[in-house]
């Protein structure tokens, strides 16, 4: 054990440099992946057949096709003719992940706007709003609220995607992890993957919960701080347990 600690100690430096190649990926390819589900989950409920289309054929076709060959395509075939586009190879990782995970998210923002109720819809027609007006003042808001718990496991998906960019020479965790694993053992080189990822995928969880918490309190709905940290269905059952044995109290006292 003392080996492999002294071994760690050595490798730290090159250990952060590949966790600061993998918070890299995780945040360009997530700012790029929710650009592209905005805009093409927005575009897939145009009522113009063209746009509609155009939606659904970009969303199908990266939802259907794997992210490790998007990312060889992009990284190996780009470069030969007739393309002849060679990217860096941090930036293809980049749009590998956004294009992929933003199709995912398409289907999550619209399928989050069409649940905003009926009677939404009605009031802002009511108003007299205009389309703009409708979608972004009083629909994109509650689908908004609706939508960010889905956009959270997109995101520790994302997350645990940028594993596969070694493959095109990106020197990421996952890459140094391997290089550790050479020095140590697998046990604790992986192990040690395994437990800076989670924390990494925790962090990233309580940023999301806590944005949802803002939204809903945004639109009214009571939030609390544990909301932030605590699943909702655990924190539901919570309160319901809370309750139950708050009207069991009231019952045994009027018995008495």
């Amino acid at each position: 054990m003392a080996d492999n600690i002294e071994a760690l100690q050595r490798a730290l430096p090159q250990i952060l440099d590949g966790l600061l190649i993998t918070l890299e990926l995780t945040v360009g390819g997530a700012l790029l992946a929710f650009i592209l589900a905005i805009g093409l989950g927005l575009l897939a409920r145009f009522e113009n057949i063209l746009l509609r289309g155009f939606a659904r054929v970009v969303i199908e076709f990266f939802r259907g096709t794997s992210l490790l060959v998007q990312l060889f395509f992009f990284f190996f075939v780009l470069p030969l003719p007739p393309f002849n586009i060679e990217l860096p190879a941090v930036f293809t990782g980049i749009l590998a992940l956004g294009l992929n995970y933003g199709a995912y998210g398409a289907e999550v923002v619209r399928g989050s706007i069409n649940a905003v109720p009926t009677g939404q819809w009605e009031a802002t027609t009511a108003l007299s709003m205009s389309r703009t007006q409708r979608l972004w003042r009083v629909i994109f808001p509650q689908a908004w609220a609706l939508m960010i718990p889905s956009l959270n496991n997109l995101l520790i998906q994302l997350l645990k995607g940028t594993a596969v960019v070694y493959l095109i020479t990106i020197v990421d965790l996952t890459a140094e992890l391997n290089k550790l694993r050479i020095n140590t053992d697998v046990f604790f080189a992986y192990t040690l993957g395994l437990i800076i990822y989670f924390v990494i995928a925790y962090l990233l969880s309580l940023i999301m919960n806590a944005l949802e918490a803002r939204a809903k309190h945004r639109l009214g709905q009571s939030t609390r701080w544990r909301d932030a940290v605590a699943t909702p269905d655990a924190t539901s059952d919570a309160d319901a347990s809370a309750d139950a044995i708050t009207a069991d109290e009231t019952k045994r006292q009027g018995a008495v």
